[in-house]
């Protein structure tokens, strides 16, 4: 009974094997495979049929595979591909052709291509970037960074840095220094970045120069909404209702309608020393409190819902209510 079953196994992978040839059909894989840096942190990825490729009525589409920096997979119609990655430690990536010929999907072999990392000497990159965007009340986005000087940078290493979004980039021109005379810090009070646009990303390039390295740059990319510092909650109103602690606010200053805000209540219980943070996620909050004691009471906000979560803003000024 087994070796029934074994020959049996055997002559359907045989079958599954001779699939194509039985079809008469080859599967080349693309030509003129290139890799091209069309942007800071862009790569084109271009390709072209192969000439040996019959057309007929068969459906090809392609199999695209990014190895590194971050792996992903995707299958395409057209013949070229823009991706953003960080490019300091490279970028590689195969193609091939899928061809689908009466409900049976064929591949060809994988064509590789990849860009070898940005030059310069070991452990001279910056480290610990971090950026913080704000919108402002013209309605504008500024943005900050800062960073530690790489571990192997010379000490009067300069560091410069670019942001890009979209199609526009532009370098930094207010730095904050060391003590060694390096920046450290950027500062962008208005850039391009769209505060409508939802999770778009930005580009970050810090390239350097030294009399005694080569200061290798190094790229970071960012989500504009999750480094966004959130405005604080405007006009906050507190009054009591015999036992109720009534609270009303405004969104903060933002494009995003009111929905899509949730908002921290910190109630400090100045008798007794006791704190609640209490989540809310409408503009206005009643609460039962004993109006024999006194309190203290903040909100700050956050993202909800419309957008990835941002950093907490600002607590907003204390207000007191109660006896006394």
């Amino acid at each position: 009974m087994m070796r029934v079953s074994l020959i049996l196994l055997w002559t359907m992978n045989l079958v599954q094997r001779n699939v194509p040839q039985a079809a008469g059909v080859q599967v080349f894989p693309p030509v003129n495979f290139t890799l091209t840096v069309s942007a800071l942190a862009q790569v084109l990825l271009h390709w072209k049929p192969n000439p040996n490729q019959e057309q007929k009525n068969y459906t090809i589409r392609y199999d695209v595979k990014i190895l590194s920096p971050v792996p992903e997979e995707y299958d395409t119609k057209k013949t070229h591909s823009i991706r953003t990655a960080a490019l300091h430690n490279g970028f590689s990536a195969h193609v091939r052709t899928l061809l689908l010929h009466n409900d049976l999907q064929m591949t060809s072999d994988w064509v590789k291509e990849e860009l070898l990392p940005l030059p310069g000497a070991p452990e001279t990159s910056v480290t610990n970037l971090s950026c913080v965007t704000h919108i402002t009340i013209s309605s504008t986005v500024s943005l900050h960074c800062t960073w530690l000087p790489g571990r192997g940078a010379p000490e009067h290493t300069e560091y410069f840095l670019f942001y890009r979004y979209e199609t526009y980039t532009e370098e930094c021109q207010d730095y904050i220094k060391d003590k060694w005379n390096r920046n450290t810090e950027c500062r962008f009070s208005v850039t391009h970045i769209d505060p409508e646009e939802v999770d778009k990303l930005i580009v970050i390039h810090i390239n350097g120069s030294s009399k005694y390295a080569a200061i290798k740059p190094f790229q970071q990319l960012f989500n504009q909404n999750a480094i966004e510092k959130v405005n604080v909650p405007r006009n906050v109103t507190v009054f009591l209702e015999q036992n109720d602690l009534l609270a009303t606010w405004e969104k903060p200053i933002s494009p995003f309608p009111k929905e899509c805000f949730e908002y921290e209540f910190y109630l400090f219980n100045l008798k007794s020393g006791n704190k609640q943070i209490l989540k809310i996620s409408s503009n206005d909050f009643r609460l039962w409190i004993d109006v024999t004691n006194r309190y203290s009471i903040q909100i700050r906000a956050n993202h909800h819902i419309c957008c990835t979560r941002g950093f907490w803003s600002d607590w907003s000024e204390v207000i007191y209510v109660g006896k006394n």
